[in-house]
């Protein structure tokens, strides 16, 4: 969905597709929250986004964080999950074009292929996206394409990302 990694240009009324993916993550410091992001995830391992990600959170609980940690973020996590918090409507960080926030996971009742009552795990997630750009058919199958690539992580794996 490329659409999501793009931005609006109001004055030239064009939509920016952005060729390289810099995911901006909201994370709570002693300054307050601040959203730097990951560059170029797109090129990297799980391992090598989570080195970055600590990183990150190393140099904002510091204060360390420098204007090009905060630069050319292309789409923006939020994990609420940290706070307790489950659901939220999230607000775009312009110019960027989607937002996606990422509540607590919780042990609710559910019922089986059998009807019977089991344990599942559950995560509510939210996302915003500016409707000058991306449209409700587009945000809803992304969501969903996201949710099974969520809970079956082989899929990505198969699917070539």
């Amino acid at each position: 969905y490329p659409i999501l990694n793009s931005s609006l240009d109001v004055e030239h009324e064009s939509i920016i597709y952005k060729p390289y993916h810099n995911i901006s993550v909201a994370m709570h410091t002693a300054m307050g929250l601040v959203v730097p992001n990951i560059k170029e995830v797109h090129h990297k391992s799980i391992m090598q986004i989570a080195q970055d990600l600590n990183m990150l959170h190393e140099k904002g609980l510091k204060g360390q964080l420098t204007p090009e940690d905060f630069s050319h973020g292309t789409f923006t996590l939020s994990n609420i999950g940290n706070f307790g918090g489950t659901v939220l409507t999230p607000v775009i960080m312009s110019p960027q074009v989607c937002i996606g926030a990422l509540g607590r996971i919780r042990v609710l009742p559910r019922f089986g292929p059998n009807g019977e009552v089991i344990k599942a795990s559950i995560m509510n997630v939210s996302f915003s996206g500016d409707h000058r750009v991306i449209d409700g058919t587009t945000m809803a199958s992304f969501t969903n394409l996201w949710k099974s690539y969520l809970e079956n992580p082989n899929l990505f794996m198969l699917d070539g990302h």
